[in-house]
């Protein structure tokens, strides 16, 4: 499923520079997943968030973030003022990485109280999406107008403030709607395993 979404993002995209920038945290997520895989495999629900946001990087990647056609025709119809699927995107960006963090934390036992664990679950999420965007402006500034389609942000002074609003949102949701059904397939996989 990823090699399919991969070559599909890949074929005629907007412009391949914005699309190299768009896939490359997914092209290094499955290095880093398949280098890791004999030490630590997570369980089948991350798996499944992660193949999940790295079609949202495909599809971003294919037609830019400001112009998926679907949200396009969203922002006819809700009478918004630009395309907003890079905060689908942003959402994800800490959504999926709390499952990550949140699996890693539980299993290695890094973290054993549960107030400390949702809050350093965030944090971590927060400073992930901050990074990105120190990335993007940083590629804003090394490439000038070749990053706008990159950056997204179609003239809106807060996209980047923004953006790491729906990252944090993304994070808080996956704690307070998903937590528990992680933490059951965590413990169903760690029985498994003894």
């Amino acid at each position: 499923m990823f090699a399919l979404g991969l070559i599909w993002s890949g074929i005629c995209p907007h412009d391949y520079f914005t699309w190299f920038l768009e896939v490359l945290p997914a092209m290094i997520g499955l290095i880093v997943l398949v280098a890791t895989y004999r030490q630590f495999q997570f369980t089948n629900l991350v798996y499944g968030m992660i193949l999940i946001h790295c079609w949202i990087l495909f599809i971003g990647g294919h037609y830019t973030y400001a112009e998926v056609p679907l949200f396009d025709h969203l922002r006819d119809w809700l009478h918004q003022s630009r395309n907003n699927y890079d905060k689908v995107g942003h959402f994800a960006q800490g959504f999926v990485p709390a499952f990550i963090v949140h699996e890693l934390f539980v299993r290695k036992h890094i973290v054993r109280t549960t107030s400390w664990l949702l809050f350093l679950i965030m944090t971590v999420c927060m400073a992930i999406s901050v990074t990105y965007e120190f990335i993007e402006w940083g590629v804003a500034l090394a490439t000038g107008e070749a990053a706008d389609a990159f950056l997204g942000s179609q003239g809106y002074v807060w996209d980047t403030q923004s953006d790491m609003m729906w990252a944090t949102m993304g994070a808080i949701c996956m704690i307070l709607l998903f937590r528990r059904w992680h933490q059951r397939a965590i413990h169903k996989m760690m029985q498994a395993q003894e």
